[in-house]
Order: structure tokens, then sequence, then C-alpha cells
């Protein structure tokens, strides 16, 4: 059996914007959400800037005692899921059956900072005065079971983690649970806070950052020729998923329709992607061919597009792969080219820009593309955004470790 899945809801947590209007406008304007960090001295690293969520205050969400009870990244989750949850007008206490409904959020690397702040108290004042609520705000799956409480939810519940591409794995493991009946309502996207001083010095010492620091908001070009590396940023980006006729009965907006999911692993490496794109390119057939779509039926690539020297590369190589000659044809851009990279939660916040496509027929630009690479020689819409019918968006994410999440998305 397999059943129709619709997005009644969607929100993002971005440092572009939490509110989802003017984040859509700033990123058709081609603004970017970099800037230098605020949250902690960070004069002695060598990466200073970061998508630094600026604009997020936990008490507009929750009292003092909550908030003091959950990781940034779960206050992230949380908040989100509110949001989006309002926007579907969703009631669950008037649902019959909670176990109809459930939530997976995804999650590259969970409570960071709490785990610097226990670790410090630790050594700096011993170990009884670490939080006794340490373990329940760092767990991966916090942002799930936070959401499921608050809100009873006590179908399907799982957290998702496969680095980068978290919150695409999270979504196509919620729709497939709705296409198969396993439930009628599921919250789902991805969450991060790594913006820390461990998180943002390792990632440095890894060699994965941009060091433009003269220039942050120029730092993130994907598929330019003077990329040199990806930009830390932190947010969330949760939908509601809903089976059709669900929604349909209860009169809810329908914001698009979620039509494939495919998934893969490079099998090559642990943080360098497989240079052909040949595990990228096949979870993007997969989730085509789940979709029962051809090539020549979409309109719009949103990349993973992280302005690393051989992501961009390896995924330009994949899109080739897939689609052949048609890929001259479809445009192809780069939201983290505003927004920083996300890590676990990019793939909720690109899902979110791929409905917010659908909905204004606007592609929203891959902005700093200054020089083209040679090597990537698609359409990534350059600086601009630009009007185009579109029916139907891929959504690529991909993570360390290899794992690739392809989704597929339509009016």
């Amino acid at each position: 059996m397999s059943r129709r899945v619709v997005v009644t809801g969607m929100s993002v947590i971005t440092a572009l914007s939490s509110e989802i209007n003017e984040f859509w406008r700033r990123l058709c304007d081609g603004k970017s959400g970099v800037g230098r960090l605020e949250r902690f001295d960070c004069s002695d690293f060598k990466v200073n800037f970061g998508g630094e969520v600026k604009d997020f205050h936990p008490n507009d969400h929750f009292d003092s005692k909550e908030a003091k009870r959950l990781d940034r990244f779960s206050q992230f989750a949380l908040a989100a899921a509110q949001n989006a949850i309002k926007q579907s007008g969703i009631d669950f206490q008037a649902i019959s059956d909670p176990y109809r409904c459930g939530v997976i959020i995804g999650s590259g690397i969970g409570g960071l900072n709490e785990i610097e702040e226990q670790h410090s108290k630790l050594f700096d004042r011993g170990p009884t005065r670490v939080s006794p609520f340490m373990i329940p705000k760092l767990m991966v799956n916090a942002a799930s079971g936070n959401i499921s409480v608050q809100f009873g939810l006590k179908g399907p519940s799982s957290a998702v983690a496969t680095a980068c591409a978290s919150a695409s794995n999270a979504i196509g493991d919620a729709f497939r649970l709705i296409q198969h009946d396993v439930a009628d309502v599921m919250v789902t996207g991805g969450s991060e806070a790594a913006i820390t001083p461990m998180g943002l010095s390792g990632f440095a010492r890894m060699g994965a950052l941009s060091t433009r620091v003269d220039a942050p908001e120029a730092a993130s070009r994907p598929f330019d020729r003077d990329r040199d590396g990806f930009v830390l940023s932190e947010g969330a980006g949760v939908v509601v998923l809903e089976e059709y006729e669900h929604a349909k009965k209860r009169g809810a907006l329908i914001l698009g329709e979620v039509l494939g999911y495919g998934m893969s692993s490079d099998g090559s490496h642990m943080t360098a992607p497989d240079p052909e794109g040949t595990g990228a390119a096949r979870a993007i057939s997969s989730s085509l061919k789940d979709a029962k779509l051809s090539t020549g039926e979409i309109d719009y690539i949103n990349a993973h597009g992280t302005s690393t020297p051989l992501g961009d590369k390896a995924e330009t190589n994949a899109i080739k792969r897939v689609f052949g000659a048609e890929s001259k044809r479809i445009c192809v851009s780069s939201t983290k080219s505003q927004l920083g990279h996300l890590l676990g939660a990019s793939g909720g916040v690109e899902f979110v820009v791929a409905i917010l496509t659908l909905m204004h027929q606007l592609i929203p630009p891959t902005i700093n593309l200054d020089n083209p690479d040679p090597d990537c020689d698609l359409d990534y819409v350059p600086n601009q955004a630009r009007e185009l019918r579109v029916n139907r968006v891929v959504s690529n994410s991909f993570g360390f470790g290899g794992h690739n999440a392809c989704l597929v998305v339509g009016r």
C-alpha cells in the first residue's frame, strides 16, 4: 500500500531569519546570513565567523525552567516544531489515535554545547557539579523526544544521525512511514547547534572550513573557482508531513507533496566524497525512480553545494551522471551560499526552500559565484533569483561517512 504524503506546515530557524516570509524574501534578495561570531570569544581561532542565529530567544518559546533543560539544538528543534505545527493548524489533542502521529528529527552532532559546558564543570569543579540533566540534554534523540512529550505524539519516534544528510534522511523516513500506513502525521526535519569552541576548532583543524576572515559574507561560494571550504552554521528546519486524505479531511492548506526518496552510501572515505559522484548519483536516481519521474520532469535542484573544492565538483559529476543532456537545462542552486552549512539541519531547511520555490515559482540564487569553476559547468543561477515555472524539485544532501539522501517534491 502506498499513500500520498503532503506538507502542511513548515518552519526554519537560520542565521538569515527565523520568520518564514522574511527568510524567503532575504534568500531571494541574495542576502547573506554569515558574519562574525558573537556567542563566545574566538579571537584566537583561525576561523572567527559563521552562520550564527542571533534572533532566537529561548524565553519566547519556553519558560525558564524548561529552557534550562534543553540544549540549544533541542531548543531550535522544539521551537521550529511549534511554529510548523501552528502553521499546519493541526490539533494533536483532538486526534483520536495519538499512536498514528510521530516525530523524527535528525542531527549530526546533537548536544555539543552541553558536552562542553559539563566537561568544563567536571574538570574545574569536580564530578559532583556535573548537571543531572546532562545526558538527556546531549542525546541526539533529545530533540525528537522533547517534541513527542510536548505534543503527546505516541507514534513512531526516532532520531537520525547521518552527518549532513541527517535531516533529509529523517524526512525520507517519515515519508515512508506515512506512505506505508504506519502513521498519518509526522513532525520531521533536523536541528544543529555546533557553533561552539570545540565545534569550530574541530572543523577548522580538519581543514573543512573557509578561512576568508576578511570577508565572511563572501566565504561560502559554491561552485566558484575560489571556494576554500564551507561556513559552519546552526539552526533548524522542521515540517509537518501528513497523509493526503487526512489533511484534506480536516481542511488543511497543502503546501506541497513529497514524491520520492532515495539514499545510498559512497563506501569510499569518511570525509571526502566519491570524486565521480557515483554514490550521490545513485541516491538521486533512486529518488526519481521512487517518484516515478523521468529526468525531463525535474525543473530545479537544490544542491548540497557546500563550497568545498571536492564536494561541489563531485555533486556536479553526480548530476551529470543522472540527468545527462538534461543537466544543462535544469536550474541548480546552493542556498548554503547564503545560509552557510547547518550540518545535520541543512536538509530540513533546504526541504523548506524546495517547498517555497514551488509555492512562489522563484528560484533562489547561488550568491558569491563570481568566477565559475570550469569543472562546475551547470546553470547554478548565479547571484540573482530567477522566475521560472517549477513543478518538481530535487533536494540533495550528502554527509561525512559517505551518506547520501535525496528528496523529490512537487506542487
